[in-house]
């Protein structure tokens, strides 16, 4: 109680909820929303025909009709939360699990164009880098160096793992009901994704995938080596080379389970490695591919914190109490 002129006692006041145009828009919301205009941005430059790559009727609607979907999920998660009758909604925080294979179809789209082969890639300036920091085309030359069976089968079947592991690390800490972490992780995850796939837009690079042919000798012959290049040749988007995606969202989605869960993130740590240097063994990526995923993986590591706290939205709005932003969840041994 505080006294006022008179001293007639007042109630005292309890903070006001925010109010703005992104009142209930989660900091996931919020990224999937900017990462639909930056998108939306090229595929109109793209329409009118930036790098000769202008893409067909159909592929346009396809790719609209992705970011719309997008769109929807980021602007109908809010109402989800407010809805639901627990504080936790697996659809309004799992959305980017069921539209990022979508946006990720939509970058090769973009890149190749009509024709189905773009005129413009950066692979000439990534070998130049591949040269400087390693002094040999170290993608080309490994597995040709070292065609063993035995570490072509641990690093290859570490690659196919990284399916699995991007969405082990949130599920694993939503099912140990550590929601704040696994709403961390989610974000952090779909943020590693947004980036490179714009990286993949503005700076296309094949790889050495298709730069060079394939080795051909006992380390490419084992079914795990097989299955990841009739996966890739399947579906691969052109131009996603350069950062490497799988190195970045592999080493993302274990740090923030480590963070939330030591042991969960000692146990995807094991297969994070093999996937950082697969990559390269497989003649997937360049080496400085895997470094710039390591790259994005740090920033984002970094900045998570500041941008996604992990609260639910809805819990704040409703009490009118907003946490401070040095507020964190404590880590977790298991």
């Amino acid at each position: 109680m505080t006294l006022v002129a008179g001293n007639v006692p007042q109630a005292e006041q309890v903070p006001r909820a925010r109010s703005g145009p992104f009142l209930g828009l989660s900091a996931l919301d919020r990224l999937t929303l900017l990462y639909v205009a930056a998108a939306s941005v090229l595929l109109v430059a793209h329409v009118n025909n930036w790098r000769d790559a202008r893409p067909t009727r159909w592929e346009t609607e396809c790719l609209i009709a992705s970011h719309l979907l997008a769109l929807l999920f980021a602007l109908l998660a809010p109402v989800v939360r407010d809805r639901s009758r627990t504080e936790d909604s697996f659809v309004a925080e799992w959305y980017p699990v069921m539209v990022m294979v979508g946006l990720y179809a939509g970058v090769g789209l973009l890149n190749t164009g009509a024709s189905g082969s773009s005129t413009v890639a950066f692979d000439y300036v990534v070998q130049r880098w591949e040269l400087a920091v390693f002094g040999r085309q170290v993608a080309y030359d490994w597995i040709r160096a070292m065609p063993s069976p035995g570490l072509s089968w641990v690093l290859h079947l570490s690659y196919l793992s990284y399916y699995f592991l991007v969405v082990a690390a949130p599920a694993g800490l939503w099912l140990l009901a550590r929601r704040q972490a696994a709403r961390q992780a989610i974000f952090a995850i779909s943020l590693t994704f947004f980036a490179c796939y714009l990286a993949f837009l503005l700076f296309p690079v094949a790889g050495p995938l298709y730069e060079w042919p394939l080795p051909h000798n006992a380390a490419s012959e084992v079914w795990p080596a097989r299955v990841v290049h009739f996966l890739l040749t399947r579906a691969d988007a052109w131009g996603s080379a350069f950062p490497s995606s799988h190195v970045a969202a592999s080493v993302v989605a274990t740090i923030f389970a480590y963070r939330g869960s030591r042991r969960l993130g000692l146990v995807l740590a094991v297969p994070t490695i093999g996937i950082v240097f697969a990559v390269v063994y497989g003649q997937i990526h360049y080496g400085v591919d895997a470094l710039g995923g390591l790259a994005v993986a740090l920033a984002v590591a970094v900045v998570t914190p500041r941008l996604c706290r992990g609260r639910c939205v809805r819990r704040c709005r409703s009490t009118g109490v907003w946490p401070s932003p040095s507020e964190s969840e404590a880590p977790q041994a298991a």
